[in-house]
């Protein structure tokens, strides 16, 4: 492999803003997101699945800080439109879309939402549902490869359709899960840990826990509770007029036991989800990577802020994901969005948003 290579695009961070595209958005189709994340892959390959180093795009610290005083405060501004905008693609007035502040990194990965056991939720939670779902999973800072502490994430969208081919536009759910927001050292995917509301141990960034500190106030003021994103995104959608939403406070997905690891010293987390469902960098894909989908009512935090432990002690397995494509491209770090689900004092009851119209009006 030739050595990595390091893009670094300071003058290119397009709208951090809400906008009129943003706005302006009335649902997307399937199709329409998938061809866009699958246009310009950073690799040869039929996706990217090539030989070659990826690409990293760095998250600074100044970034995070800029406009503190004076000038475009450009995290805060993100900060927002991630909780305001439910665009799905946003590609900007020059077609580049906009930098990523926090979390540069991600490949794409499509596949299926299926809930197969009894629970007493709603929605895409309720037993029978499936949907289609197109995700990005990415690394919260610089750190992509194997032996770095790194906190790897999930944004998803779910569209409550299994025709790749539909026509009319629709909302997707949305899903938002992490590890530990301070960072793991987990080796392997398998064994990542991903929830709603994931642990906080921010003095283990080190140095980039400036960014930390910087993101707390803004999230905090521009919604409520900055460390964990409700499911009530997920209870709510496909629901049918005057059926009742309920959605569980906690949600967790990790790979099914059984499934394949991928060796490699140093390998980039990237390059791991490549080599589960491009086999020995097959053209087509020949394998799959499979979550269960885990949920519960009952979580317990305790710690103090910055330094914080989410137990979780009854899960219940209720479905799986199964993701069965996957793509690094540049509209896939570039241009996909992922919509944050805001915060309610009640998760169940829409009147309760602390956030509407772009402005917060509950405290």
């Amino acid at each position: 492999m030739t050595d990595e290579v390091e893009i670094v695009e300071d003058t290119m961070f397009g709208d951090q803003a809400t906008n009129a595209e943003d706005r302006a958005y009335e649902g997307s189709t399937y199709n329409e997101v998938r061809d866009a994340i699958f246009a310009n892959p950073y690799r040869g390959g039929t996706v990217g699945q090539g030989p070659r180093e990826l690409p990293i795009f760095k998250s600074r610290i100044r970034r995070a800080w800029q406009g503190l005083f004076f000038g475009q405060n450009i995290f805060r501004q993100a900060s927002a439109r991630v909780l305001d905008s439910r665009a799905d693609l946003r590609w900007g007035e020059d077609g580049k879309g906009y930098r990523r502040i926090i979390a540069p990194n991600g490949i794409c990965v499509t596949g299926t939402w299926e809930i197969t056991q009894d629970n007493p939720y709603s929605g895409y939670f309720k037993k029978g549902s499936k949907g289609l779902i197109i995700g990005r999973v990415s690394s919260d800072g610089n750190e992509t490869k194997r032996g770095m502490r790194r906190s790897i994430s999930l944004g998803m969208k779910i569209y409550p359709t299994m025709s790749q081919g539909h026509k009319k536009p629709l909302i997707p759910g949305s899903v938002i899960v992490q590890e530990d927001l301070g960072g793991e050292k987990t080796a392997y995917v398998n064994d990542a840990i991903l929830q709603n509301a994931p642990s906080v141990h921010a003095y283990r960034r080190g140095i980039f826990v400036l960014i930390m500190m910087r993101a707390l106030p803004i999230f905090s003021k521009l919604d409520k509770v900055p460390g964990s994103r409700q499911n009530h995104d997920v209870g709510e959608l496909g629901l049918k007029p005057g059926e009742q939403p309920f959605s569980p406070k906690h949600m967790m997905f990790k790979m099914a036991p059984g499934q394949k690891r991928i060796e490699g010293e140093g390998l980039d987390f990237r390059d791991e989800i490549y080599q589960h469902i491009y086999v020995d960098r097959s053209d087509k894909p020949t394998g799959e990577m499979v979550f269960d989908i885990s949920v519960s009512d009952y979580g317990r935090e305790t710690g103090l802020p910055g330094a914080t432990t989410m137990t979780v002690p009854d899960w219940q397995t209720i479905g799986k994901l199964t993701f069965k494509e996957a793509v690094c491209s540049y509209n896939g770090d570039h241009v996909i969005h992922f919509h944050h689900p805001k915060w309610r004092d009640d998760r169940n009851d829409p009147n309760t948003y602390i956030r509407k119209n772009e402005v917060r009006v509950r405290r």
